[in-house]
């Protein structure tokens, strides 16, 4: 795969950024006028589908017979477990501080990558999970202004615990795996999962096909699911899972800025301290120490040049 340079790095990155940071108040707009997994499954079907046209240009690294667990469980974590769990835990908080409970998955992303990636864990990594946990804390001691919802807190957790052991999946499997094959495939077979169970405990009568609705679902299909995971992928390949999720610290904050100017939220102190939080132990979780850079397993294959000379 072509290595990304650091231009090309950053632009990536601010695409991803803004359009998984409006998603969250959009999403909120929308389930007014659908029920949550229906929804879901829609919208990741649509965008598996929207892909499956660019795919089917490489048929050959589709290796279904072979991959086809690995498909499987990719859209269990990412797509049923990441995406279900997000739009019906939408229905009980605020955008705002819903996508900052699910965006704790940069801090689970670093501690799972030091786990089972060999990415590097050091004391100032350490200080950085405590910081992102008592941000938590803060975050559902106060938070918005509103009623507090347990249920919606859990349902934001564990989303965000979903979508981590799903990138970390997807990193420890992706030299088997064709990039473009692993989010289609994932998104179709995710989408489909997701509609089964929509339609056995919500009705398709029940969704309003209103000009809003059409607009957001097939904006979010193309741009938030399709392109979206297209480059999370994308720079998670070329990079650490770790300091890949680090990056993902600013779309609570731009989410939170779209809900205050589209859904007229507003902020207290208490989220915003618990924001701050946050922000500093994914900081803290993702910085190298200075001269120390890259994982265990890295290391061992430089010990072993060296050693070869």
């Amino acid at each position: 795969m072509k290595t990304l340079t650091p231009k090309a790095t950053l632009w990536l990155v601010l695409i991803l950024v803004m359009v998984w940071g409006i998603n969250w108040p959009l999403t909120k707009l929308a389930l007014p006028d659908t029920p949550p997994i229906l929804f879901s499954g829609i919208r990741t079907l649509l965008g598996g589908l929207i892909l499956l046209m660019f795919a089917m240009r490489h048929r050959e690294t589709l290796r279904l017979r072979q991959n086809a667990w690995t498909y499987l469980v990719l859209a269990i974590f990412n797509i049923a477990g990441y995406y279900g769990l997000q739009t019906v835990g939408l229905r009980y908080l605020s955008a705002g501080l819903f996508s900052t409970l699910v965006f704790l998955q940069p801090i689970l992303l670093g501690l799972f990558s030091w786990l089972w990636l060999g990415e590097r864990m050091f004391p100032m990594k350490v200080i950085g999970l405590v910081l992102g946990f008592g941000g938590v804390i803060v975050i559902s001691s106060g938070g918005m202004a509103g009623h507090l919802s347990v249920l919606g807190i859990v349902l934001g957790l564990a989303s965000g615990l979903c979508w981590a052991l799903g990138t970390i999946y997807m990193k420890k499997k992706s030299k088997q795996l064709d990039s473009i094959w692993a989010v289609t495939m994932q998104l179709i077979f995710g989408g489909i999962l997701l509609n089964g169970i929509g339609l056995t405990t919500e009705k398709w009568s029940d969704i309003h096909w209103s000009p809003s609705f059409i607009g957001i679902l097939l904006f979010i299909s193309v741009f938030v699911i399709a392109m979206g995971w297209m480059i999370y992928f994308k720079l998670i390949d070329n990079g650490e899972a770790g300091t890949v999720g680090s990056y993902t610290f600013m779309i609570p904050v731009l989410s939170t800025i779209f809900s205050m100017v589209m859904l007229k939220e507003s902020l207290t102190l208490t989220f915003v301290v618990g924001l701050v939080l946050i922000a500093g132990s994914v900081y803290l979780v993702n910085t190298a120490l200075p001269g120390k850079r890259g994982n265990r397993s890295s290391r061992a294959n430089e010990t072993k040049t060296c050693t070869d000379k």
